[in-house]
């Protein structure tokens, strides 16, 4: 099972580039999405599920060119966007009642059987009978999840589906996803690090609409053993550390003071200590060195 995208390029009509000429492979598992706010990734996503044509590339799906066969793929895939609406007093129950009768499923029986597994593997059946519009923001993502599941897709497509919620709602819909996410292609598009640390087998850093980097979240940071260092200074200090070394990222202290990481193949200084590489630092690497070719060509 494989999704193959070729020199994907998507400009909108107000210029914004926000595909530029993607080329990647991903396969079976949790595949994460790495990106700031405004990276592409929602437009890469989008033009994945087909609801939206590329300007140039091609997108393959288990060998058949979903961009001339948007239905064959629509039938195998499962979709999440960043927000959905529901209809207001409808039960899930019953919303998944429909939501199956829109995908195709005929039979009774067989709805019966799918709304009850999908309700059992988001943990909403307890739920059941409460309308989805009272729902808590993770319940209405495990809801989303529970209704991607109903067709039983073999490409499964979550956009940001972490933001805004609480930690114990985000741990809840992380479990849900990876119980789902074991035998379909899973491509899950967030903002944040932590997400696809705990989640992903496989990553790709895309900013700007381009893929920085296609690795594996223990590929990335072994990559950096070594290289990342850190020292505490006052916040006094910082800009003056800003202009000797590359930080990639500073954190406060309870007494004010700052943590800041340093990239270097060496140590920078008597006052630094060697520090674990983490996906953090990779990341802020990428979108760094990102930033500073942007200036450069410009």
């Amino acid at each position: 099972m494989k999704l193959s995208i070729q020199n994907l390029t998507k400009t909108y009509k107000n210029g914004v580039k926000a595909i530029d000429n993607v080329s990647i492979e991903i396969g079976t598992g949790m595949f994460g999405l790495l990106g700031p706010n405004g990276a592409g990734k929602s437009s890469l996503m989008r033009t994945i599920a087909t609801l939206q044509d590329p300007d140039s590339g091609k997108i393959f799906f288990e060998g058949n060119d979903i961009l001339e066969n948007k239905m064959e793929l629509r039938k195998t895939l499962g979709y999440l966007p960043q927000s959905f609406g529901v209809y207001p007093k409808m039960s899930a129950e019953d919303l998944l009642f429909y939501f199956a009768t829109l995908k195709g499923i005929s039979s009774k029986q067989e709805q019966r059987r799918i709304v009850q597994e999908v309700l059992e593997i988001t943990n909403l059946y307890d739920m059941k009978d409460k309308n989805v519009a009272g729902y808590s923001g993770g319940m209405k993502q495990r809801f989303g999840i529970a209704q991607l599941l109903l067709n039983n897709p073999r490409l499964i497509i979550v956009d940001e589906p972490t933001a805004g919620l609480d930690p114990a709602e985000r741990h809840r819909f992380l479990n849900v996803l990876r119980e789902v996410g074991t035998n379909s292609t899973v491509i899950f598009s967030t903002h944040i690090v932590e997400d696809v640390k705990e989640l992903c087998n496989e990553m790709a850093i895309l900013n700007g609409g381009r893929i920085l980097k296609h690795t594996t979240p223990m590929e990335a940071t072994k990559e950096m053993e070594g290289q990342i260092w850190t020292k505490t200074i006052s916040r006094e200090e910082l800009d003056a550390n800003k202009t000797m070394f590359d930080i990639l990222s500073s954190n406060f202290n309870q007494d004010n003071t700052l943590n800041i990481r340093v990239l270097s193949e060496t140590k920078p200084s008597e006052d630094f200590k060697a520090a674990t590489p983490q996906l953090d630092d990779v990341y802020f690497k990428y979108l760094k060195e990102d930033e500073v070719n942007a200036k450069t060509i410009v």
